[in-house]
């Protein structure tokens, strides 16, 4: 269909591949679906055995090298198991973005090759031909070509994302692997806020692909297992307005028959008139053709206009209020993560004066407490005046969730127990993920291979200083009247200065480098007051020294166009420019330019 958005399923098994005579209507492979856009743009969403077959018949239709993304849900083996088989990662001159929830150990790339370890594959990851770029993703949204993405945490035992896709014609939910936040079969109860939540994430979709692997007669027996009956499914569907959902992930146990009765009972339930959700089991093979007929309003909860880049969490402290031993021990146990530091006290009293002296990024608070219980705690610091009381997630933990008060109280969410120390893990994650931390770090340009090597090729880097550029930085530091100066280089996991007015390092982490996002955007970056700005707030580079308030950043090319660094500003006070001063800026940026590109000769003759 001409302007369509082309779904195709390649996967819809789930846990483990499935194939026999009994399931070749649904198919044995495991997740993995195909979205075209009505551009052309390329979407895989996750990345199990069915990547097999994509892959082929990508590569047996391409007049050369393909581009596209693959989003991965989370790295449960049945989701990545086929993306060492996926062809087109072998095609030289091929380039493909890998998008995945970043969890607070490995990244999205060392997971990835963990499966391709000598042990369980013949070739690593670093010897595959196209080229990769990987990215780690929180909530929030990005665009890739003309398709807008939206991620949202879903509840599973791992750190797991939905993906909401909207291009101009249509909009489609892929929201696998998840379990209800509170169902208990045959009982009719309010609808729990996290599901209500989870609704608005599939809003008006024209398309929602949902993890439905059990019934609810068999999900009493399996609540943790991080999965759906399919009763919630089409319930959630029709709160959110879907109008059509394909149930997914279909459990290995499942025949093509199977498959058929439960649709069939879902369809055959009675419903209202205004009823017009469509219920199919996604099968292998499948094609959904999307072409919205109105318009959509999807409610994302205003969750879209964050960007879905990895936030920083370095320095993150999670303060547990926790009276039982053992309680104590298996959540820091499920907290910790490099950069995170747990603080433990056993009363109330004492949780409520750290939260107010320190700065958490968490709280943890048992619900029954020797001096007061963890409601009573939770009230008293959304109460405090100090703003960062009233935006720090707060968690009760206990037997029996009491939602109505914990919502009075200001309880951010509940973890009741018993819980697995997988899922309180993935949980504990998330809720450091959503915090209000105020730091992004840069994602990686699309040109970073040919960038760098450039920037190598220059052979300047860790080279001694030089007055040609010295008296550069003097002079816009004396222009700007600022205290600090510099020539920033940005190599792969540094940026480095070479040269440097007011400043005592030669070098900080590219991940603190606010002088990345210019190399990314290739544009002038003028902050005139970074507690302002979202991206910045709270990086330890503003927090702690050098205390960056204000920063203007201006790009400096290579010839051939990658963008090595750049001339930036710094202070420690709020400021702004007129524009004809920007200019000036922009003027010496282009006299370090000119110097970074001069030959060695030259470089000998000017300096």
């Amino acid at each position: 269909m001409k302007n369509s958005t082309r779904v195709q399923f390649w996967g819809t098994r789930g846990s483990i591949p499935r194939p026999g005579r009994d399931t070749l209507r649904y198919g044995g492979n495991t997740s993995c679906v195909q979205v075209t856009s009505p551009k052309g743009s390329l979407v895989i969403i996750d990345c199990g055995t069915g990547a097999h077959d994509l892959g082929h018949s990508l590569v047996a239709h391409a007049s050369g090298p393909l581009r596209g993304s693959i989003l991965i849900s989370h790295t449960h083996w049945d989701h990545i198991q086929g993306f060492p088989f996926f062809s087109p990662l072998f095609v030289r001159g091929s380039q493909w973005d890998i998008y995945g929830p970043a969890g607070l150990g490995q990244s999205l790339r060392e997971t990835l090759a963990g499966q391709m370890q000598y042990s369980y594959f013949p070739v690593t990851l670093d010897e595959l031909g196209a080229s990769i770029r990987f990215h780690d993703l929180a909530e929030g949204s990005f665009e890739i070509d003309d398709v807008r993405i939206s991620t949202r945490y879903l509840n599973h035992p791992a750190l797991t994302l939905g993906y909401r896709l909207e291009t101009a014609n249509a909009c489609m939910v892929y929201a696998c692997d998840h379990e209800p936040f509170s169902r208990t079969p045959g009982v009719s109860t309010p609808i729990h806020e996290n599901d209500r939540l989870h609704s608005e994430f599939l809003s008006g979709a024209d398309l929602v692909i949902h993890d439905a692997q059990f019934t609810d007669a068999e999900y009493a027996a399996k609540k943790g297992w991080g999965h759906s009956p399919v009763e919630y499914v089409a319930e959630m569907g029709r709160l959110a307005g879907v109008k059509q959902m394909a149930f997914t992930h279909h459990d290995p146990g499942r025949t093509d028959d199977d498959i058929d009765r439960i649709v069939e009972a879902v369809r055959s339930e009675p419903r209202k008139t205004d009823d017009t959700l469509q219920v199919f089991g996604a099968a292998d093979g499948q094609i959904v053709e999307l072409k919205r007929t109105g318009t959509n309003q999807g409610g994302l909860g205003g969750r879209s206009s964050k960007s879905a880049a990895m936030p920083a969490i370095k320095d993150s402290l999670v303060i547990m209020g926790v009276a039982d031993a053992g309680l104590a021990v298996a959540l820091a146990e499920a907290a910790v993560a490099e950069g995170v530091r747990t603080v433990h006290v056993s009363d109330g009293a004492r949780a409520m004066q750290l939260a107010k002296t320190d700065t958490p990024s968490l709280i943890l608070l048992e619900d029954q407490l020797p001096d007061q219980d963890g409601l009573s705690v939770c009230r008293s610091l959304r109460s405090d005046p100090d703003r960062r009381l009233s935006d720090v997630p707060i968690v009760i933990v206990g037997k029996q969730e009491r939602s109505s008060e914990g919502m009075e109280a200001g309880a951010t969410a509940w973890l009741t127990k018993p819980f697995s120390i997988q899922y309180a893990k993935a949980q504990i994650q998330a809720w450091l993920m959503r915090s209000a931390c105020r730091w992004m770090r840069a994602a990686v340009p699309s040109d970073e291979e040919s960038r760098l090597a450039a920037l190598h090729d220059l052979s300047i880097l860790d080279t001694p200083p030089e007055e040609r550029f010295d008296r550069i930085t003097r002079v816009a530091a004396a222009l700007a009247d600022v205290p600090i100066a510099l020539v920033s280089l940005v190599d792969e996991h540094r940026q480095w200065f070479k040269s440097c007015v007011g400043l005592g390092v030669n070098e900080t982490s590219r991940e603190l480098a606010f002088c990345a996002h210019v190399a990314l955007s290739r544009k002038p970056m003028i902050v005139s007051d970074t507690l302002l700005d979202d991206r910045f707030a709270d990086s330890p580079l503003v927090t702690g020294g050098p205390r960056i308030r204000f920063y203007a950043g201006f790009p400096v090319f290579h010839d051939d166009g990658g963008c090595l660094g750049t001339l930036c500003l710094i202070d420690t006070r709020p400021r702004q420019f007129p524009d004809a001063t920007i200019q000036l800026f922009a003027d010496l940026a282009n006299v370090v330019q000119q110097e970074l590109n001069s030959s060695p000769r030259s470089v000998a003759v000017s300096s």
